[in-house]
Order: structure tokens, then C-alpha cells, then sequence
């Protein structure tokens, strides 16, 4: 495969970490700074990568793949640019490189008599957590596992460094690149969203919750930076969890189900998925600490659990050309988050996990939250810093329990180069908690993708069984109320 030219007609040469610039000259245009959020995720605690896992229906041509990665990808600038640190002022900047694509398309090496090839690809992603993306090339790379496992004839493992964008603009670069099977012209289309990320005021009493919302969630944030950690659990990571390789899993439930609990509810889908996350959190605690005492132990009724949840502050989730990333809004990170309490504990009725999830979610909703988080961490990098402003972001997220995140997918069956697509797996590895759960749509499913920390939660497929069980258990009680 050719090497991609260049944008910038000067060769770049750095040395191993990336720190030392040959043949830059200083102040043209094609030098760009990162932003604060992106110079973020390359802080200790924060270096945050995302990964994309898909399966195939088909078996995956490499070739095929090269070839539009190069007129896709490429002509995104932070596809093709290496992220340099100056010295001199402890800034980092976009500089355009020469791209060979076979750098960063790999093609696994199998055996296939092997025993299990789900054990494989699980232990294949597994070992990449535990592995960063040299910096002497932009911060991407696609393995490509030639290989039939229970759900896929082939599996894609899309890694990318959190500093190139956000989950939502990372889902939407790779959806620009898909098209509908049932018209191969067509981009997919996600599930509508008509609402400003903005929060409204429409009277004066809503203003008053919201800045009363905003209040308790800024003291909230304020004492959880300086001191305020959630109880140690089964699931609480220790320090330094952020360096270890992590195991990732999924789960499927019915779309149709969730939305028949949505409706029985008066709720929301990310309501349901909450409160059954909720219940599945309750299932596995309650399972762990028995194991502990070696009795049937409740979990304890006083703990303190929360996740962080994350938010989209674009105004639309439109699939638009993702190449271009001169349009405003497009790139970036663009992301707020939410610290939420989880009530872990024995509900009689399954139904109070919903109810309860949609309290929470309502008076979050009804809050500026997300948008004084992300605007905290800008001001905090202006004032005093990206090293402060990087203690203070893991210092948040440590005394947390876990992340949580809810990306839509697409409504119909697409295919990706021509490559039929089965499931759409994303989460992340590198933060400094031992759990998240990333909840993604795709056609009539809804994912659970766990990424779990290997020393802190060994049995990440147990965790799946109780999310799964503990939704069709919700399921069930709320058909029994349609039937009476």
C-alpha cells in the first residue's frame, strides 16, 4: 500500500516519547494546538483510550479495508497528524505527518484450531489495554482478526486515543463510513434527538430548581475533588487501577423489550437501562460479599456508590461528514458528566430500580451539571494549569466507582466497507476506575459492554448475567401490571 502524502511538505522526525521536533518551522498555520480537553486525556490518571469493537457477518477483506480507511480516515486531520509536545511551553500541537496505512492496520495472527476463539478475541482485546500507542504516529489503529466466533465471522478492533475526539464524534466518523443494507446509498440514521443540550427555563419556578439542582451538584463535585470518596466495594478499584489491563464483555437485550418497559414506566430508555444497571450492581454486590463471609450477607444498606455519567453537549446526533473537521461542533470533546447516586439495595418491587433511576435522572436533567463540568475543567487549565487541572479530573473520577455512557446506534442493519455488520461493542480503558458500563443501540438490540478491571472484578461475566437478569426480572413485573 502507498504511503498517504503528506499535508505538510516537511518530514517529520521525533524521537521515541514524541518530545523532540526536527524541520518545524514555528508559527505556520499547519501547527495547532490541542484543546484543553483533548491535552487532558494525556495527563496521568486521564490517558483515556476508546475502543470500538465490531463484529462482522462476513469474513473481512484487509485490502478493502486499507483502501477506504485511506479516503475516510485520512482526510481527517487528527487521523493523519502526530501530537507533539514543545518543551518550551509545555504545549501540544497537531502536526501533520506522512501516513503509511500499514502502520496502523494490523492483521492478527491465528490459529485456527484453536479451542475457543471467543476466549481469544476477549484475551486478544484484553492484552491491548495493557498496551499505548507509540506517539511517533497519530494516536489510531484497526485490528482486523480473521477469525469465526459464536456472534461474527470476523471481529474489527478500532483503538483510538481519547485526545482525537469524544465517543459521540468517534461514532459518528466510523457510522459516515457505513452505509443502510437495504440501500446501500443511504447513511444509517440514529434515533432522533430534537432537544438542545442546553437546559431551558421556561417559568420562574424551574429556574429556581435548576439553579438550586446546579447548587447541590456543584458542592457535591467540590467536596468529591477534595475529599469525598465512595465506600470501598467489590467493585471500587484501588490505585493505580488506571495502568492495568482491563477484560472487556458484552450483552445483549431486546430493544423492544426496554421500550415496553419505557412505556409502562412513563420513562425514558436511558431510565430503564439505569435502573437495570442498578439492579444488576445490587445482584453482584450481594454475590460477592456472601462469597466474602461464606454466608448469604446483604450488601450493606449504608454504602456509597456512584457513577459518572457522561453527557453530549452537541445539539444533534445527525451523522454528517466526520472527515471535516473544520465544522464547528463537530470534533472535539465536547462532553460533560454528571456524578449520580446509585441506590444499591433489595427492592420488593423490581419496578422501584426504574423509579428510582428516574428521580435521579430528572433532577439531573433539570441541572447545568454537565456544562459546568466541562466548562470547570477549561477554566481550571487556563488558571492554574493542565497539571492541575488533571489531579483535579482524577481525583473526581477515583473517588467515583465507575463510568457510565449511553451512545445511540444505528436503527437499521448497516455495512461498513461492504462488510455486514453484526454488533457494535464501544468502551474505554484507562481510567481510574475498575468498572464501566457503555450501553449502546443497534437495530432491535441494546449492548451492556463492560470494561471491567482484572484484579478488581474477575468475573465480568457474572456481572453481565446479573444486568441480564436482572432486566427480564423488571420485564416481568412490568408486564404484570399491563395485565391487571
Amino acid at each position: 500500500m502507498d504511503i498517504i502524502p503528506s499535508l505538510n511538505p516537511l518530514t517529520i522526525r521525533t524521537t521515541k516519547n514524541g518530545e523532540t521536533i526536527e524541520d518545524i518551522k514555528k508559527g505556520e498555520d499547519h501547527e495547532q494546538p490541542l484543546s484543553p480537553m483533548a491535552r487532558l486525556f494525556h495527563e496521568p490518571g486521564s490517558n483515556v483510550y476508546i475502543i470500538g469493537i465490531m463484529g462482522s457477518k462476513t469474513k473481512i477483506r484487509p485490502d478493502v479495508f486499507k483502501e477506504n480507511l485511506v479516503h475516510t480516515f485520512l482526510k481527517n486531520r487528527r487521523f493523519s497528524s502526530l501530537q507533539v509536545f514543545d518543551k518550551e511551553n509545555g504545549s501540544m500541537k497537531w502536526i501533520p505527518t506522512h501516513v503509511n496505512i500499514d502502520d496502523h492496520v494490523i492483521i492478527a495472527k491465528l490459529d485456527h484450531n484453536m479451542e475457543s476463539p471467543d476466549k481469544f478475541v476477549e484475551d486478544y482485546i484484553s492484552n491491548l489495554s495493557g498496551s499505548p500507542i507509540e506517539n511517533t504516529k497519530p494516536l489510531w489503529d484497526l485490528h482486523i482478526l480473521d477469525i469465526k466466533t459464536s456472534e461474527a465471522e470476523g471481529i474489527c478492533v478500532f483503538r483510538f486515543h481519547h485526545s482525537l475526539g469524544d465517543g459521540m464524534s468517534l461514532m459518528n466518523l466510523l457510522l459516515s463510513c457505513t452505509r443502510k443494507v437495504s440501500d446501500m446509498e443511504a447513511l444509517p440514521t440514529l434515533p432522533s434527538n430534537n432537544k438542545s443540550s442546553v437546559t431551558k427555563v421556561p417559568s420562574l419556578w424551574s429556574g429556581f430548581t435548576i439553579l438550586w439542582n446546579s447548587f447541590v451538584a456543584l458542592m457535591m463535585f467540590v467536596l468529591t475533588a477534595l475529599f469525598l470518596e465512595d465506600t470501598k466495594t467489590p467493585m471500587k478499584g484501588s490505585e493505580g487501577v488506571e495502568q492495568r489491563p482491563r477484560r472487556f464483555v458484552i450483552r445483549s437485550v431486546s430493544l423492544d423489550d426496554i421500550k415496553f418497559v419505557k412505556r409502562a414506566m412513563n420513562a425514558t430508555l436511558n431510565d430503564v437501562v439505569l435502573g437495570a444497571t442498578q439492579a444488576g450492581l445490587y445482584r453482584y454486590l450481594h454475590r460477592r460479599y456472601s462469597e466474602t463471609d461464606g454466608n448469604n450477607v446483604d450488601v450493606p444498606h449504608d454504602i456509597r456508590l456512584r457513577a459518572t455519567v457522561f453527557f453530549n453537549l452537541r445539539t444533534s446526533t445527525t451523522i454528517e461528514d466526520f472527515t471535516d473537521t473544520s465544522k464547528h461542533g463537530t470534533w472535539g470533546n465536547k462532553i460533560g458528566y454528571s456524578l449520580l447516586p446509585f441506590k444499591i439495595a433489595l427492592r420488593k418491587d423490581p419496578l422501584d430500580y426504574i423509579r428510582d433511576a428516574k428521580a435521579i435522572m430528572d433532577r439531573k436533567k433539570a441541572s447545568l451539571e454537565p456544562l459546568f463540568t466541562y466548562s470547570f475543567a477549561n477554566l481550571v487549565h487556563k488558571f492554574f494549569g493542565i497539571k492541575v487541572a488533571g489531579k483535579l479530573n482524577h481525583k473526581v473520577f477515583y473517588n467515583t466507582t465507575l463510568w457510565f455512557s449511553n451512545v445511540p446506534g444505528p436503527q437499521e442493519e448497516i455495512s461498513f466497507f461492504g462488510h455486514k455488520v453484526a454488533y457494535l461493542a464501544p468502551s474505554c480503558y484507562g481510567q481510574p476506575n475498575a468498572l464501566m458500563i457503555h450501553v449502546v443501540s443497534y437495530m432491535d438490540k441494546v449492548t451492556f459492554v463492560i470494561s471491567a478491571d482484572k484484579e478488581t472484578i474477575p468475573n465480568p461475566h457474572q456481572l453481565c448475567d446479573d444486568l441480564q437478569e436482572s432486566f427480564h426480572i423488571i420485564k416481568a413485573s412490568a408486564k404484570s401490571i399491563e395485565c391487571q
